[in-house]
């Protein structure tokens, strides 16, 4: 059973970043002012992770300037260690959203080339050291999609992990709007995944990563599970898949999470969300909060609850990062959404 040891320590790797939010509502042509959060899959998975009393490093490549600066300090902040990150390169990443209303999508423009991340090269990080107080190793399949370089960097830091024995969890976080460097994802994630012991997918990026199909006609529970009987033959390693399942009902999100988990299937109940703030980050949330169940050695619902209410509670929050801790989350898997005031 390779479960996470009690001093969990979780590494992750991926490339942090401004998040450049439209004020107001407006679109990206009516814009007057930017507002500025920092952001970036795996450093949202570090924040909340460690706002629920788990150690996290967050391993990076950033320019030296202020910018750079800036989203560190909000990243130690949340008591995330960042001593392993590496300088050079000249820009941090940047992203830019302009929010939907639950009538228009919202959109994100990406402006990542040649940022710090995008040009890290092979032995700048010392993944030996970076590991040597490590008990699990995190990363997302948004690294591989910024550059080759990133994706041979992250193939680094993976080798290194499953060489020592480490869990190894990864998040499919497939984004058409990256991979333009002339590679098709199919490429590059197969190799890079089949060392994982633990992942968190959505059906259309597994179709994109390894071309396996499930009937749509078929319900979510059992699309999920005949995935994975099929990913196992190419994730060897693998003993844990869980999913998040969003639908529309009306202007409501509709949104629930499956996992299987040591031979075992689970699933939560249905949250219907009303309004929904911010959505981006929900993800890495669900993500933390499965590692967090995984790491105190939570039965295979409660993991999969706390995924579930960690991914509901986010999309009430601005920003990327989760704002949130044991005693809400508990609150919420026991009672639900609530409108009424804490006092």
């Amino acid at each position: 059973m390779n479960t996470i040891s009690s001093q969990t320590r979780i590494a992750t790797f991926g490339e942090l970043l401004l998040r450049m939010s439209v004020a107001d509502g407006n679109r990206f042509t009516q814009a007057s002012e930017i507002k500025v959060h920092v952001g970036g899959a795996e450093a949202n998975v570090c924040v909340l992770l460690s706002q629920l009393g788990i150690q996290t490093d967050y391993i990076t490549r950033l320019p030296q300037n202020d910018l750079a600066q800036l989203a560190l300090n909000e990243l130690q902040k949340y008591k995330v260690n960042t001593s392993k990150c590496v300088y050079g390169g000249e820009r941090l990443g940047l992203y830019f959203v302009e929010a939907g209303n639950q009538i228009r999508q919202s959109q994100v423009i990406y402006d990542r080339s040649n940022s710090s991340f995008a040009t890290i090269k092979k032995n700048e990080i010392d993944w030996d050291l970076a590991f040597a107080d490590v008990t699990h190793f995190h990363w997302s399949g948004i690294s591989p999609g910024v550059s080759n370089e990133a994706g041979l960097v992250c193939k680094e830091a993976i080798l290194k992990a499953h060489e020592k024995g480490l869990p190894i969890s990864s998040d499919f976080n497939y984004r058409s709007k990256l991979w333009q460097y002339g590679k098709h994802p199919s490429q590059i994630m197969p190799d890079l995944l089949q060392y994982s012991t633990i992942t968190v997918a959505d059906l259309d990026a597994i179709e994109i990563y390894f071309g396996i199909k499930t009937d749509k006609n078929e319900s979510d529970a059992n699309r999920f599970q005949k995935t994975y009987e099929l990913l196992k033959e190419r994730m060897p390693f693998l003993q844990t898949l869980a999913m998040s399942f969003r639908k529309s009902d009306g202007l409501a999100h509709l949104y629930k999470g499956m996992l299987l988990h040591e031979g075992h299937f689970y699933e939560t109940k249905e949250y219907k969300i009303h309004l929904v703030t911010d959505q981006i980050g929900s993800g890495d949330a669900f993500n933390a909060g499965l590692l967090y169940g995984l790491s105190n050695k939570l039965s295979g619902q409660q993991c999969i609850d706390w995924a579930t209410a960690c991914g509901v509670i986010k999309q009430s929050i601005h920003g990327d990062f989760a704002m949130s801790n044991p005693t809400e989350i508990s609150h919420f898997i026991a009672n639900g959404a609530s409108n009424r005031i804490n006092r």
